[in-house]
């Protein structure tokens, strides 16, 4: 930390390394001190083409220079550029744009609770899909429910994979069925493709909506645009953030055509929904995540599966593309923390679990890099 830059004025809401950060590019970030790490984490997903990428960097400046802002009583050429190029990616969809994960989460039950009348929503134990009150409520963690509740809306758990378990918990008053494909901050743990079809099917019979949450698993990090894609199977509906700006705060609802709309003027609503500089930067992102950056997501992806197998102290390699967890035979934390040290970002997703979500744009020989620091941390 800097001499002069200090945590003091901030509410102690994260648990910071001590460590800040200057300047990046590509995969590579530059701290007060001069020191480069290699960021295996990309901001938790976030960072999806690597840092000051130069086609968003150029798009968002371009923007800067014309219009920031007007409020959703208009429309900017971004936004509406960005509606339609999603709608192409999914195949025909409605956009609602807001800020973050969590804020297309709340939007989306919203939608599902306005579209069906029903007030229950069907969610997975250890899954994770934000911190604001209705995203929390359909959380599968009690440690982050419980000291927030009673929170709403009414949630059914459900357990990842288990069909019978889903059966269980859908019924006539379910309005919305919410599952990742796979979950991120729980472990990195992937939907079968039978796990995600009985998720359809009971929808459908029971007059519900299937949301596939694809923030962390979205936006090309799995090997293509959505994970469901690889799944065979169709949403109601899909919320996207975290990579879809590069690092610029953005969230998305996307109501696949065919779907109820739902929503009506002045039902719901975000200022900064929509804003034209992210837009622009989220445009260009889409424009460069292309088939040939697609394929090198799946070979870099099963590249450094297979080196994390081969590492002293992993168990198991668990993920898809480039969205991997490690599960380690000690506890992740001080892992984490030595990699730091040693010049490598990455995370955890549970007690056990190496997380790793590197930029969508690393190369092999970064790859490689990578895996010889996590090996001399775990030696």
């Amino acid at each position: 930390m800097s001499a002069t830059l200090t945590t003091a004025s901030l509410l102690p809401a994260y648990a910071r390394h001590d460590v800040t950060f200057v300047s990046g590019e590509g995969v590579w970030l530059t701290d007060t001190e001069g020191k480069r790490y290699l960021d295996l984490l990309a901001g938790i997903a976030v960072v999806s083409l690597g840092h000051c990428h130069p086609a968003p960097l150029a798009a968002a400046q371009r923007q800067l220079e014309a219009v920031w802002h007007t409020s959703n009583l208009y429309s900017t050429e971004p936004m509406l550029r960005l509606a339609d190029a999603l709608s192409a990616r999914v195949g025909g969809a409605r956009a609602f744009f807001c800020n973050s994960g969590a804020e297309a989460v709340e939007a989306a039950l919203k939608w599902a609770r306005k579209a069906t009348g029903k007030p229950v929503v069907v969610a997975l134990e250890n899954s994770f899909h934000g911190r604001t009150h209705g995203a929390l409520a359909a959380t599968g963690q009690p440690g982050k429910r419980a000291p927030f509740e009673p929170l709403s809306p009414a949630v059914r758990f459900a357990r990842l994979n288990d069909v019978e378990s889903l059966a269980a918990a859908v019924a006539a008053d379910t309005g919305a069925i919410l599952i990742e494909p796979v979950q991120g901050e729980g472990g990195i743990h992937p939907a079968t493709s039978e796990f995600l079809g009985a998720a359809r099917s009971l929808a459908d019979e029971h007059g519900a909506l299937l949301i596939l949450d694809e923030i962390q698993c979205g936006v090309g990090r799995t090997g293509s645009f959505l994970a469901c894609e690889q799944l065979d199977v169709v949403p109601d509906a899909v919320v996207l953030a975290k990579g879809l700006a590069n690092g610029l705060p953005i969230g998305v609802l996307l109501v696949l055509d065919g779907a109820p709309e739902g929503l009506e003027p002045g039902d719901h609503g975000s200022t900064f929904g929509g804003n034209a500089v992210v837009g622009a930067a989220a445009c260009a992102v889409l424009e460069t995540i292309d088939d040939e950056l697609l394929a090198s997501v799946r070979a870099n992806g099963e590249r450094l599966a297979a080196g994390l197998a081969g590492l002293p102290g992993v168990v198991e390699v668990r993920g898809r593309g480039l969205m991997l967890g490690a599960e380690l035979d000690r506890p992740a934390g001080p892992v984490v923390a030595a990699a730091l040290e040693a010049g490598l970002l990455v995370g955890s997703a549970g007690e056990t679990v190496l997380r790793l979500t590197p930029p969508l744009t690393i190369s092999a020989g970064e790859v490689d890099e990578g895996l010889a620091l996590l090996e001399e941390v775990l030696t």
